[in-house]
């Protein structure tokens, strides 16, 4: 299957080297539980998931905490994505560890739009770093990309 046509990235990217964190900002024109609804769905989270916009292969999801998810994408079916709900308080929040570090997806309303803020704090400098030169931040751009797509996709079908 084609990779998905790109959104334009409209997406605030900062790094906080002093708390370790990677902090991408979108906005979406849509409700917060639509947009809580596909990262939580593994139906729509297969979707969008991987940044070259290729369907995921496997994407299993036990949405509760301590329930565990994973990502596999098709490039690199070795190289899975996973990892284990530390919170979940929908439609507002995802708290997550995988890879070492937590990941925040904060979800907010603001006049009808969702702000949507991720977060991935690594556990040292280090570790910010090697994530940085891994392109986590680009890849995870990209992911953001998809998903604004993937949310208009929806909308037209309605």
């Amino acid at each position: 299957m084609p990779a998905q046509p790109r959104a334009r990235s409209s997406t605030d990217l900062a790094i906080d080297r002093r708390t370790h964190t990677i902090r991408l900002i979108r906005t979406f024109d849509a409700p917060r539980s639509e947009i809580f609804e596909a990262w939580t769905q593994p139906d729509q989270v297969a979707c969008w998931w991987d940044a070259a916009g290729e369907p995921l292969a496997i994407c299993e999801i036990d949405l509760r905490p301590g329930g565990a998810f994973k990502f596999v994408s098709r490039r690199h079916p070795d190289m899975p994505f996973a990892g284990t709900y530390r919170e979940i308080s929908p439609p507002d929040q995802l708290i997550f560890d995988a890879m070492g570090a937590i990941g925040r997806v904060t979800l907010q309303d603001i006049s009808g739009q969702t702000n949507m803020v991720v977060e991935i704090a690594c556990s040292s400098s280090e570790q910010l770093e090697h994530y940085l030169k891994m392109g986590v931040d680009v890849g995870t751009s990209q992911t953001l990309d998809n998903l604004v797509v993937h949310i208009q996709n929806r909308a037209s079908r309605r």
